[in-house]
C-alpha cells in the first residue's frame, strides 16, 4: 500500500511539474516584446496584429527597374503565430500583389486586399495556420510610390546617371515593401538587390565600400529594427573612409566635400558613447542625397541618409550629424511604441545632439544652439495656436484619423528637450547621465510609451533621489497646450555680442562696420531672424552688399534671409530664392518659404509659378505638405 501511495504521489508531482512548465512556456510566450506590446499599446497607422501574427524577420529579393520606375520584388516573411492564428495581417499601399505563397515549398495562399484609406493604405489579408512559419508575397511597386523618388540624372549632383532614394518614416515603408509598418513592430532583415552594373546599391545594413559589376549586392541588418527604419539608395555613389568605423558615401562629384564637411565623425561617435553607453550598430556611415531629399537627416541605422543643403563648407551645419548619431540610441534603439509617442524619439535625441555638440565644441555653443531651438519653437507654438491647432503643441499627441507626419514639428524636438532639460535641473547632470546611460541600456531594442516612460522616470530617477515634483508637471509639459511657465533659461552668452551689433546698426552705424569677423552661422542666423520686421527694402540692400546674404552658401542663413526678403519685396533676392525653391527640397525650408510668399497676392502668384516647376523636384513628403498649402489640384498638376 505504501508503495503504490508513493507512486501516486509521484504520479501527481509529475502532473504538477507538467502543468506548471505548461503554464511558464504559455505565460513567456504571451510576454514576448511584441505580444506585450499588442496587449498594452494599439498602434492606429497599422492593420497588423501582432498579437496574432508577428514578422520577426524579413528576407527581400529586388530588382530595380529605372526605365519602368518600379521594384519588382519578393517579401519573404518569416513570422511568428499565436496557437488559434488564422490570418496574417500587412500593410501595403498601391503595391502590385502578383501571387502569396506559403513555406519553403512555396504553396499558394488564399489572400485578400481589404478597404482602402487615404492614410493608411490596404491591408493585405494572407490565410495562414498555426504551424505557418513563412510567407512569400511577390509584388511590384507602383510608379507614385510615396517612399520612392526616382531622379532623372538631371536632378543629381553628377548629372549623368540617374538615382534613388527612399524615405520611409512616418508610414511610408508600406508603399514599397509588404511589411508590419509599425514603430512597435521589429524585425531582422537580410536583402539581395540587383541594380544597373554601373551603379551601386545601399541599405540600412551591412553596405558594399566598391560598386559590384555584376550589380548584384547582398544585405544584412542582424539587429531588429522597425519598418519605418528600412532605407534603399541607389546611384552612381563612391566611398570614402572618415575613421575605423566611420565614412561618407557621395556622388564622385560631392564626395571630396562631403568628406571635408564630416571629417570629424569618428570624433562625435566616441563623444557619444563617453556619455551614453556603447554604438550597438557596429558602423556608423552616412550618404549625401540629391537636393530633393525632404529632411535634413533621416537616421537609417547604418546609414544616415544627409541632405547636401549642410555641406557648408565651413563644418557649421553638423550639428545634424550629431542629432542623427544620436537617433542611434534614442530611436533606433529605444523606439516610440506609436506615432502618438514621437517626442520620445526627437526630444532625446535633441537633448542627445546639444550634449554631444557640447563636448566637442563646449558650452557656449551649445546654448547658441539651444536658443535657437527655443526660437523655432515659440514661432511654431505661436502659428499652431493662431491656427486653432492648440492639440498639437502637447508632447503626447493624439493622431486619429491623421498622417503621423502632422506631428513632426518643432514641439516634439524642441518642447521635448526642454522637459529633459527640466528634469536634468531637478536632479542634477551627473544623475541625470547616470539615469539616461541606464535607460538605453535597459530598454534597448524595445519600444516606449509615454506613459511607461513617466513610470521609468518615477522609478529610477525621481524616487530614488527623493523628488517630488510638482502636480502639474506632466499636464504642463506632456499633456497641456503650449510652453510651461518653468522653462529652463538658455544662457546663450555669444549672441550677446551679436545683439550689440545689431542694436549699433539700428542705430545707425553702417553695416559694413560691423565686427562680425569672428561669427558662426549660428550668429548670423541669430542676427537675421532678430532683424527688425518693418525694414525698408534699402535696408534690405545695405544689408545684402555688406554681407552677401543673397549669395550666401550656407542654407540656414539663405532660407532665414530669404524670409525678410520676400516680406519687404526685396527683387534682387527673388532670382537666387527661384533657383532654392527648385533646387532644394528639404521641407524645413520649402514649407516656411511657400507660406510666406502666399501671404500676399503678388507672392501667392509668384509661388505658384515657381511650384509649377520645381514640384517635380520634391519628394512626396514635402509635395504632399505643399500642395495642401497651395491648393495645388489634381488638374493643374496635368
Amino acid at each position: 500500500m505504501k508503495n503504490i501511495i508513493q507512486i501516486n504521489i509521484f504520479i501527481l508531482l509529475l502532473f504538477f511539474i507538467w502543468g506548471c512548465s505548461t503554464t511558464t512556456e504559455q505565460t513567456a510566450k504571451e510576454n514576448t516584446p511584441e505580444i506585450m506590446e499588442a496587449k498594452e499599446v494599439r498602434d492606429q497607422h497599422t492593420y497588423a496584429k501582432p498579437q496574432e501574427a508577428v514578422v520577426k524577420h524579413l528576407n527581400w529579393e529586388a530588382r530595380v527597374d529605372f526605365e519602368r520606375q518600379q521594384i519588382e520584388a519578393v517579401a519573404r516573411l518569416d513570422i511568428e503565430v499565436a496557437d488559434k492564428a488564422e490570418e496574417l495581417y500587412l500593410d501595403t499601399k498601391g503595391l502590385i500583389i502578383d501571387k502569396v505563397t506559403l513555406g519553403e515549398e512555396e504553396v499558394m495562399a488564399v489572400y485578400e486586399m481589404g478597404d482602402y484609406n487615404a492614410v493608411t493604405g490596404t491591408p493585405l489579408i494572407i490565410k495562414i495556420t498555426p504551424k505557418t512559419r513563412r510567407v512569400n508575397v511577390y509584388y511590384t511597386t507602383a510608379k507614385d510610390a510615396e517612399a520612392l523618388q526616382w531622379l532623372n540624372p538631371e536632378q543629381t549632383a553628377g548629372k549623368n546617371e540617374p538615382f534613388l532614394f527612399t524615405q520611409s518614416q512616418a508610414i511610408l515603408a508600406r508603399s514599397w515593401i509588404p511589411v508590419q509598418d509599425s514603430p512597435g513592430i521589429r524585425f531582422t532583415y537580410s536583402a539581395t538587390v540587383q541594380v544597373p552594373s554601373r551603379l551601386m546599391a545601399l541599405m540600412s545594413a551591412e553596405n558594399p565600400m566598391k560598386k559590384h559589376e555584376s550589380g548584384i549586392y547582398k544585405f544584412e541588418m542582424k539587429q531588429p529594427i522597425p519598418a519605418y527604419l528600412m532605407a534603399l539608395a541607389v546611384g552612381n555613389l563612391v566611398f570614402e573612409p572618415l575613421g575605423t568605423r566611420t565614412g561618407v558615401y557621395a556622388e564622385p562629384a560631392q564626395i571630396e566635400k562631403a568628406a571635408y564637411e564630416f571629417a570629424e565623425l569618428d570624433e562625435m561617435l566616441e563623444a557619444a558613447e563617453k556619455l551614453y553607453g556603447p554604438y550597438r550598430w557596429e558602423r556608423y556611415d552616412l550618404i549625401v542625397l540629391p537636393p530633393s531629399f525632404p529632411f535634413g537627416g533621416m537616421e537609417n541605422p547604418r546609414l544616415t541618409f544627409a541632405t547636401p543643403t549642410i555641406l557648408a563648407g565651413d563644418r557649421s551645419l553638423t550639428s545634424l550629424v550629431a542629432h542623427e548619431l544620436a537617433h542611434s540610441w534614442s530611436g533606433n534603439l529605444v523606439t516610440n511604441a506609436t506615432w502618438d509617442d514621437f517626442w520620445l524619439n526627437e526630444g532625446f535625441t535633441v537633448y542627445f545632439e546639444r550634449r554631444i555638440m557640447e563636448a566637442m565644441y563646449g558650452r557656449p555653443y551649445a546654448e547658441m544652439l539651444a536658443e535657437l531651438g527655443y526660437q523655432d519653437l515659440k514661432q511654431t507654438v505661436e502659428e499652431l495656436m493662431g491656427e486653432g491647432k492648440e492639440e498639437d503643441t502637447r508632447l503626447k499627441l493624439d493622431l486619429t484619423g491623421r498622417n503621423p507626419d502632422e506631428g513632426v514639428t518643432d514641439v516634439a524636438y524642441e518642447k521635448g528637450y526642454f522637459f529633459l532639460r527640466h528634469l536634468e535641473g531637478l536632479v542634477g547632470r551627473e544623475k541625470f547621465d547616470e539615469f539616461l546611460k541606464e535607460y538605453f541600456e535597459k530598454n534597448a531594442f524595445q519600444v516606449m510609451t509615454t506613459e511607461r516612460f513617466i513610470k521609468y522616470l518615477e522609478e529610477n530617477l525621481l524616487k530614488p533621489n527623493n523628488i517630488e515634483i510638482a502636480g502639474t508637471t506632466y499636464s504642463d509639459w506632456i499633456y497641456g497646450e503650449g510652453l510651461p511657465e518653468n522653462m529652463p533659461e538658455v544662457d546663450a552668452e555669444l549672441f550677446n555680442a551679436v545683439d550689440r551689433q545689431l542694436q549699433a546698426w539700428k542705430e545707425g552705424t553702417p553695416a559694413a562696420s560691423l565686427q562680425t569677423d569672428e561669427w558662426s552661422s549660428h550668429e548670423w542666423l541669430h542676427f537675421i531672424r532678430n532683424l527688425p520686421d518693418d525694414l525698408s527694402a534699402d535696408r534690405l540692400r545695405e544689408l545684402d552688399q555688406a554681407f552677401g546674404f543673397t549669395q550666401s552658401g550656407n542654407s540656414e542663413v539663405l532660407a532665414a534671409w530669404f524670409m525678410h526678403a520676400i516680406a519687404r519685396e526685396y527683387e534682387p533676392a527673388y532670382p537666387a530664392l527661384r533657383e532654392f525653391l527648385n533646387s532644394v527640397g528639404r521641407r524645413k525650408f520649402l514649407m516656411p518659404l511657400y507660406k510666406k510668399l502666399t501671404e500676399t497676392e503678388a507672392g501667392g502668384i509668384l509661388a505658384r509659378d515657381i511650384y509649377k516647376t520645381a514640384r517635380p523636384n520634391y519628394h512626396f513628403v514635402s509635395v504632399n505638405s505643399l500642395d495642401a498649402l497651395l491648393k495645388y489640384r489634381e488638374e493643374t498638376k496635368k
